[in-house]
């Protein structure tokens, strides 16, 4: 059990718990859904964005991407993101709003 994080899960006994402060396996956070839990996220304008790209440093989950090889700002990544806002705060253009989740 100590290196199988596949099975950890609601489920699991305590007895498949590992002992705090312990590090039995590597992951990194891709593998969670994260941003199940929020009940607002930013919603894009296209016709508004100027790729500025000022919306992707601050986001603090990584969720706003980069088309390669461009200096176009790529999807949003919704299984991620929190919906802290930070991006809505920093678009110059208001090309991203927030919208409760449909």
């Amino acid at each position: 059990m100590k290196s199988d994080l596949s099975k950890l899960s609601l489920d699991c006994s305590w007895q498949d718990l590992t002992e705090g402060m312990q590090i039995y396996g590597s992951g990194t956070s891709a593998e969670f859904k994260t941003g199940e839990w929020t009940s607002i996220k930013p919603e894009l304008d296209n016709s508004k964005c100027i790729h500025c790209l000022m919306c992707i440093p601050v986001c603090p989950d990584s969720c706003i991407s980069v088309v390669p090889g461009t200096h176009a700002r790529g999807e949003l990544d919704y299984d991620h993101c929190k919906g802290c806002g930070i991006c809505v705060k920093t678009c110059p253009t208001g090309a991203l709003t927030m919208e409760g989740v449909k």
